[in-house]
């Protein structure tokens, strides 16, 4: 067994010991798998370390990753197999056909955006959905068809729509941000295909020539009549509003608020996604993520719309805990991703009162 700082904690490790607040309440029990509510909770109780079991895991807690996986496929499963996604997956796969096309002929060909296509595809797919919690579901379930620049393309066009209408956004000005969304991304094209298709981490090298692709893109657009907000979401998504961001650093008000919108969107898609090193998180667990840093990287007037609208659309929707009981929620506490609970039995659980308990999957 290994003490192991919760700065240093890895998703998935194994928790040696019950780990307790400085009241003495039980914040993790011993065999946990760490997951980002999880790291959320020891940072919020300052704890500062916790011992983790190294080597082969305890049959417990494989059983328990086994449990949560065949949950989350059967979930998606559902999904994918439902007439309506029947009929969204065959208007995607034909959507990720024209989006490639058109990203490819503007950055490799210079070629003209042609911005009434582009639209018409997403906000067809986009009105397939008639609930966020329906168009949720679905792009997460899409990761299992195509997980490709283009398809996270479209995606994040969708959900930058989502959060553009819950924010009020006009029409006219949502066809922009839904436009930006789709070509946020556009300057990936230029990128080596070894690099941005290797499956794993990327190497510090890697990386840096990966964060070359917002200004690939903002080189690209620049040269088209378009509004300048798509223009500014490609080469700006990345830039987070405590500076921490890149190509440029910039800090708040520098950022163009599209832009900022559209790096909320993004981040989600891309944690929802499965990965090689990981699997994709379930919306609460995101939620805990964006919680952890959601104040200092991102515009607040934006990311507190977008956690509180998400996790509302999970309301009456059954979930696994983290104690491997189903449940279905019912009320949401201002910690979002603590809400109330009414499990199988008819019995209430406010999880605020458990802090050892946690949502692990959609059921």
């Amino acid at each position: 067994m290994n003490i192991i700082p919760v700065s240093n904690l890895e998703l998935n490790m194994i928790v040696a010991d019950d780990v307790f607040s400085k009241t003495h309440q039980l914040l993790v029990p011993k065999g946990s798998i760490v997951t980002k509510q999880i790291i959320s909770q020891l940072r919020f109780y300052n704890i500062d370390s916790i011992r983790i079991i190294e080597g082969d895991l305890p049959q417990s807690v494989k059983d328990a990753i086994m449990h949560k996986e065949h949950i989350e496929n059967t979930h998606i499963e559902k999904l994918i197999n439902s007439k309506e996604f029947q009929v969204f997956q065959a208007k995607y796969s034909d959507a990720i056909d024209v989006v490639k096309t058109e990203l490819n002929d503007i950055i490799l060909k210079n070629g003209p955006v042609n911005q009434e296509l582009l639209l018409n595809e997403v906000v067809t797919l986009f009105n397939l959905n008639q609930t966020a919690y329906d168009l949720l579901g679905t792009l997460h379930s899409t990761h299992k068809i195509d997980d490709s620049t283009y398809a996270h393309s479209l995606n994040v066009a969708m959900i930058s729509r989502l959060l553009g209408s819950w924010l009020g956004i006009k029409e006219n000005d949502l066809n922009i941000l839904t436009l930006a969304g789709l070509l946020h991304d556009i300057g990936k094209c230029k990128i080596p295909s070894g690099i941005l298709l290797k499956p794993g981490k990327l190497t510090d090298n890697e990386f840096e020539i990966i964060k070359q692709h917002p200004i690939f893109g903002y080189e690209a657009l620049s040269t088209k009549k378009l509004d300048s907000r798509i223009v500014n979401a490609a080469l700006m998504h990345h830039e987070r509003y405590d500076g921490s961001g890149y190509p440029s650093k910039l800090k708040g008000k520098e950022i163009d608020e599209f832009a900022s919108i559209i790096s909320i969107a993004d981040v989600y898609d891309a944690m929802t996604q499965n990965r090689v090193y990981r699997s994709g998180m379930c919306p609460f667990e995101v939620i805990a993520n964006f919680e952890e840093h959601g104040l200092q990287k991102y515009n607040t007037k934006f990311i507190l719309v977008f956690l509180e609208r998400i996790a509302n659309s999970y309301i009456n929707c059954e979930v696994l805990l983290s104690n491997n009981e189903i449940g279905r929620i019912i009320y949401l506490n201002q910690n979002l991703t603590r809400p109330i609970i009414q499990l199988t039995d008819g019995s209430i659980l406010n999880l605020e009162d458990h802090l050892d308990l946690y949502i692990h999957a959609i059921v």
